[in-house]
Formats: C-alpha cells, sequence, structure tokens
C-alpha cells in the first residue's frame, strides 16, 4: 500500500491538531469554590405566614362587604399617622413598643385600604413619613447590631411591602413621584425629571433582568434594589453624568437621559446629610467625591469587580463606585454591610464569580442613617413585574437551598471559551465581547442558563396570575406570587 501523499498528511495532521484542540476546550474546570459564610450572618425570617393568611382574609372580607365602614378605616388611618408623627418627636430606642404597635396597625389597616375605593397616596406618603422619622431615629441606634438591622428592616422593608400590596390594587390612583425631603446641599444641582439633584447624590434603583432580581433579593435581609450610580453635576454648565459599574465593559459614564433609558422598575434618589461633620467642614465634598469618580472613570478603564470585593477600589462595582468615592473624601457609607449566609444561595453566587459575602449591597443605603431620601419613583405596572421577578427569585433560592446546582449543557463549554477568547482579543483594543472581563466562559453559561430559567417562570407565573385575578377579581399578592412560582418549578421538575 502505498504511502499517504504531503496534502493527505496535512490534512491528517490539522485533523488531529483540530481534535485536540476541542478536546481541550471540552476540559470541565473543577467546581467553584465557595467561602464560608461570613461569622456574624444569619438570614432574616418573617415567619409570619398566618398573619399574611390573615391579611388577606380580612381583605377579602371587606372587599365583599363593599367597605360599608370606610369611616371606620380613615379613622384607622389617622391614628396610625399620629403615631408615626410622634416619631418625629420624641427619641426613641430601636426596641421601643412604639416600634411594634406602627408595625402592626399598618399591617392591619393595609387591607382595609386595598379593598376600598380610597386613593393610596395618603398611605404612601404615611410610609413615607414613617421612612424618614425612622431614619432620623437610627442615627443615634447602632445599626450594624443585629437587632437595630432587623428593626430597620422590619419597619422600613415591611412597611414598603404593606404599602406596594395597596397600590397594586389601585394602580390607576397613585402617582408615580413620591417626594422625599429636599436636604440643602452647595454642590451643583440640575433638574432631572422634575427633581433637584445635585452633585454627590446616589440613585438606586432596580434593573429589570434576572440577575438583578437575584442581587436585590440574594442576601441575609432580602431588598428592592440593585443597582447603584454616583451623579455628578458640572459647575459650569449644569450638565448631569452618571457614573455607573456595568458587568460587561466596568465604569461608565452616561447622560441622564440614557441613564433614565436603561431598564428600571424602580428609582430611589438619596443624599448626603447635610449636618455630617465632615460636610460642615467641606459643603462641597460630595461634589469633590463624584468629580474623583467621574475623573477616574475618563481617565482609563476601571474593571468591573465579580468577587464583590469592596475593600479592594482597583475594580470596582457598583456600589463600590459611590463608597470609594466618598472613602477618598473621609466619609465612609454604608454603616451596615450585607452578609450572605445560606449555603445555596452562597454556592450559587461563587458559581457567578463572588468570592466575599459580607459586602456592600444596593439596598443597604436605604437603611443608612448618614443619607436621607429626595424622591421615589415607581411606576405601577413596572412594580408588578418587580414583584413576579422576587416571587421566582425567591422561590429559585428556595430550591438552591435544597441543593437546586447552577449547571450547563456541557457541549456549550467550547464555544463559550472560543467566545472568551474572542472576548479577550477586544478588550485589548477597547470593545466589548460576549463575555465580560473577569467573568469565566463557565460563569458566563450559569448566568446564561440562570436567566433564561428565570424568564420562563416568570412567564408562567404572570400566565398563571392573569387566571387567579380572572378567578378572584384582584391581583395575587406577594404570597401568592411566590406559591404560584413555586408550583411553576414543580411542574417544570416533575
Amino acid at each position: 500500500m502505498a504511502p499517504p501523499s504531503a496534502p493527505h498528511r496535512r490534512l491528517a495532521y490539522m485533523g488531529a491538531a483540530l481534535g485536540l484542540v476541542v478536546l481541550a476546550l471540552l476540559v470541565p474546570l473543577p467546581s467553584p469554590s465557595t467561602a464560608a459564610a461570613p461569622s456574624r450572618g444569619g438570614a432574616f425570617v418573617w415567619d409570619r405566614d398566618s398573619l399574611w393568611q390573615g391579611l388577606e382574609q380580612s381583605f377579602v372580607a371587606t372587599r365583599s362587604a363593599g367597605c360599608a365602614d370606610s369611616a371606620r378605616v380613615q379613622a384607622d388611618l389617622g391614628v396610625l399617622q399620629a403615631l408615626v408623627d410622634s416619631l418625629g418627636i420624641v427619641r426613641v430606642p430601636p426596641d421601643a413598643p412604639i416600634l411594634d404597635a406602627i408595625e402592626s396597625r399598618l399591617f392591619g389597616v393595609a387591607p382595609d385600604l386595598a379593598a376600598c375605593a380610597i386613593s393610596p397616596d395618603a398611605f404612601v406618603t404615611l410610609q413615607a413619613t414613617l421612612r424618614t422619622n425612622v431614619k432620623r431615629q437610627s442615627r443615634a441606634w447602632d445599626v450594624d447590631a443585629r437587632a437595630t438591622r432587623e428593626r430597620l428592616y422590619r419597619v422600613l422593608y415591611g412597611s414598603r411591602a404593606a404599602v406596594e400590596e395597596v397600590v397594586l390594587q389601585h394602580p390607576a390612583g397613585t402617582s408615580t413621584l413620591l417626594r422625599g425631603t429636599d436636604e440643602p446641599s452647595t454642590a451643583p444641582g440640575a433638574v432631572v425629571e422634575g427633581v433637584t439633584v445635585h452633585s454627590g447624590d446616589m440613585l438606586v434603583s432596580r434593573g429589570g433582568y434576572p440577575t438583578s432580581a437575584l442581587i436585590a433579593r440574594g442576601n441575609d435581609f432580602p431588598g428592592n434594589f440593585s443597582h447603584v450610580a454616583l451623579v455628578h453635576v458640572d459647575s459650569a454648565t449644569h450638565a448631569v453624568s452618571v457614573i455607573e459599574a456595568h458587568i460587561e465593559s466596568g465604569v461608565a459614564v452616561s447622560s441622564a437621559a440614557r441613564y433614565l433609558a436603561d431598564k428600571k422598575l424602580r428609582l430611589l434618589v438619596l443624599r448626603p446629610r447635610a449636618d455630617l461633620p465632615a460636610l460642615v467642614r467641606d459643603p462641597m465634598l460630595p461634589h469633590r467625591a463624584a468629580s474623583a469618580m467621574l475623573s477616574r472613570a475618563r481617565a482609563g478603564h476601571v474593571p468591573y469587580d465579580f468577587a464583590m470585593d469592596y475593600r479592594d477600589p482597583s475594580r470596582l462595582f457598583c456600589s463600590e463606585v459611590a463608597s470609594a468615592a466618598y472613602h477618598t473624601q473621609g466619609v465612609d457609607l454604608w454603616t451596615g454591610v450585607s452578609t450572605i449566609s445560606s449555603p445555596g444561595l452562597r454556592n450559587w453566587l461563587g458559581a457567578f464569580g463572588v468570592a466575599h459575602f459580607e459586602t456592600q449591597e444596593p439596598s443597604d443605603l436605604e437603611y443608612d442613617p448618614q443619607l436621607v431620601v429626595v424622591a421615589e419613583w415607581r411606576d405601577p405596572a413596572l412594580l408588578y413585574k418587580d414583584h413576579i421577578d422576587n416571587a421566582v427569585t425567591d422561590a429559585m433560592l428556595e430550591g438552591a437551598e435544597r441543593g437546586d446546582r447552577l449547571g450547563f449543557a456541557w457541549y456549550q463549554l467550547p464555544l463559550a471559551r472560543l467566545g472568551k477568547g474572542y472576548s479577550w482579543f477586544k478588550q485589548q483594543f477597547g470593545g466589548i465581547g460576549p463575555i465580560p472581563e473577569g467573568m469565566s466562559a463557565a460563569s458566563a453559561l450559569r448566568n446564561k442558563a440562570y436567566s433564561a430559567r428565570h424568564e420562563h417562570l416568570a412567564h408562567d407565573v404572570m400566565r398563571q396570575a392573569s387566571a387567579w385575578e380572572a378567578e378572584h377579581g384582584y391581583p395575587p399578592a406577594y404570597w401568592t406570587l411566590v406559591e404560584l412560582a413555586r408550583e411553576s418549578i414543580r411542574q417544570q421538575s416533575g
């Protein structure tokens, strides 16, 4: 038999080489290691299922009766308002009985307000006053203590949850913009969407993507926000720049219009208190902080920090854009940092590249007594999507604690690794590839698989919720959405 010709040998060698490359691309990486839980962590648990069910029963009863006793509902609201107003006068500790009374009365009046044809704006304003007064009270509290953190969470997160259940029963009668406290500022300012923002203000938002819900919910105190951006206002032109860290590209600068055009389900404007000692000494400190971060963002590429290490300023995740900017000026935000303790959640976040489970979460800023709420936007239609995304995320995280793992099809790995190489090449020339800098090919596949599953479940829960509303005559409450999500997961795994 004649030996193969030179062209045939070259083809054979090329085929063998290509096969070796494919095999190398198929070699699986070891499972990502997961850092230990923080020593001081521990997941907050409401453990009030019977209360939630009782509230819905009260809502149904009042609704069936046609809200015959609306005068009593208004009177109950007046009593609650008086209790809330008293917090603006008398200083109380975090374990004060009046705070328990306010929580009890607030949850008690919410079902009646939801059932009656009463505008929810008064209830929304009451909750905003409660938040303002409790944040002022917390200036004298040890906000890093577990008991204080639980109190702030119960009052601020719990009251927001109650208000939003009422809002979603009366979406047409709710104002989109809620004005807070116009905290004095000497930093340059500009009007954005009817609200004056100042250099150094923080924009805390909730994105509309599956991973946004995971960021908001994925810690010991599940929250409502997933992203932080820092405002800079030019002192001469009053042009507004928004500085933020994106997973895809690292720290970036955009206009206010471009920032608002991105998908957001809710938005909060926060400002440092004017009476902070550092601001009393230097009222322009917020502007200096924003200017320093703007200069850094424009000077060169700042990579995204997937590890969530807020102590390392060389890479920045979204919260660090604000915290690092103020830290350089001598002000440390995040008086209480988040912890992530649950094993299943840490496994999932570790699979995405997170290595630090005591970190600065966006939702923490709402509880920081150094900051004042200037304004808040929430559209009822977007709010409903927010609740569905949260419910799906909460149900999926229950699966994580049962041992569900984040995976992907093995045959996708070679193509993802090639995509990672292509991304690296583009990044050398300032471009953005399909896989972000700092994220591995396997993490990108897990991210994609997680998002696809979340979106599938969210669509199914939306369909079930529509059918549920058609049957019962009103939108399902949050706890019902969670149960619908659990049912979707059972059917999907069934």
